[in-house]
Formats: structure tokens, sequence, C-alpha cells
């Protein structure tokens, strides 16, 4: 069995939620009750969040290598970062990386193209809504992303922000998400849904999303990264 390494605290509490997926993905797997090989180094969030505000991704792939860099001494075999805004800065991780990573952007969008759409909302942090590194990847694939307005993506992510990387999960605001969802689908004709924020699935899994199809990037990401790590292949 490989060791996965993860970069965890981006926020905490969807890195609690990795590591129960990892291991309920690993027992289905092997169909039995042991426990998976995992490393975490958990990052602080709000120094992260900092460098995203100002734009200093320079430092931010620095912080997030150095992380990677324990994970490596840790005997890690190799790594994910378990969020999605940070990916704005994956490039640069991958080229100077010590270890093998597993992309969160990579891995929905070969699961949208596997569904065969082609026309999907994305949430998220404001990074992620306005970034290019979702548009980047969706579209070498030919696959239209479609964000909230202006106006409504500036509250998710302030919800994002002060709540859910918190870990206050309020009703009113999955009933927000929720009625946002329902605006997007009437008025941008979406055939489906990213949640590429890995605090939203705990928030709205579960939850009826008016039929949309549902692309929950964190568990998406899990299924990769078990799969990596029973692979008898070397990497």
């Amino acid at each position: 069995m490989k060791t996965i390494g993860i970069i965890g605290g981006l926020g905490p509490e969807s890195t609690i939620d990795y590591y129960r997926l990892i291991i309920a993905r690993y027992r289905e797997q092997t169909g039995g009750r042991g426990y998976p090989h995992i490393v975490i180094v958990s990052l602080d969030v709000d120094k992260g969040i900092a460098m995203l505000d100002a734009s200093q991704l320079e430092q931010l792939a620095e912080y997030l290598l150095g992380g990677i860099r324990q994970l490596a001494n840790a005997r890690a075999d190799f790594a994910l970062v378990a969020a999605n805004s940070p990916h704005i800065v994956f490039d640069r991780l991958r080229e100077t990386s010590p270890l093998p990573l597993i992309s969160i952007v990579e891995a929905t969008c070969e699961a949208v193209q596997r569904a065969g759409l082609k026309r999907v909302g994305l949430l998220g942090t404001r990074f992620t809504m306005s970034g290019r590194f979702y548009r980047d990847v969706f579209e070498k694939q030919e696959i239209t992303l479609i964000t909230p307005t202006e106006e409504e993506q500036a509250r998710i992510h302030d919800k994002y922000i002060n709540e859910l990387l918190l870990g206050k999960f309020l009703p009113e605001t999955r009933d927000y998400l929720q009625q946002v969802i329902v605006k997007m689908k009437d008025r941008d004709g979406l055939e489906g849904l990213v949640l590429a924020g890995t605090e939203l699935p705990l928030i709205l899994r579960g939850v009826a999303v008016t039929g949309l199809p549902v692309f929950d990037t964190t568990q998406i990401h899990v299924r990769v990264a078990v799969a990596k790590m029973l692979d008898d292949r070397p990497l």
C-alpha cells in the first residue's frame, strides 16, 4: 500500500472530511476493516487566505511546497492539497514538488467529461469562481463553466470565509446557496454543478439540488487518491 500525503488545514473542517472519506473509500475498495496509510501536514488557512487576498502567489506556492516537503520527509508516496483555492498555484507546485501531486481540478474535469456534460455551474470562494485555474482546464475539454453574478459571488465568498471555514453551517446559508443554484439553473441552463470548495459539500451534501448532477470535488479527489494508493504500479 502506498502512503498518501495530505496538505490539510485549508480549512480544518474539510480536512477531517477527507480523512473520513479516504478511510471509507479504502475499506469499500478492499472489502476489509483495515486502515490506509495517511500523513497530514496541517497549514494555517488564515495565512493562506491572506496570501490569496494580497495576490502573493509566489509566497503561497512556497508555503504549500514547504508542507509538501514535510510530507516527502515523512515518506509519503504522493500528495494532494485538500482544498480548491490553493490550486491557483498548482502548476507551480507540480514543477518543483518532490512528490507526485493529484489535482482536484483535473480529477473533477475528468468526472464531468465522463458524464458527458458541457455546461456546468461553479461554486466556491471568490478566488475559485473568478480565477482562471478551473476554466483553463475545463476549456481544454470544451466544457463551459458558469459562475454566479458578481453580487452573488461576493455574498457566497463572505459566507465561505466567515462561516464555513470556521465550521459554521447555518440553515439560512444553506437556503441561500440553494436559491443561487436554482437561479443559475433557470438563468444559465446548467447541466450540472461543481462544488468547487471542499467546505461546500459539508453544508450541501445530501441536500436535493434542483435535480442537477452535483460534482462533489472532495469525493472525486478522494476516489482518485485511493485508486492511486492501491495501484501496484510505480508512480
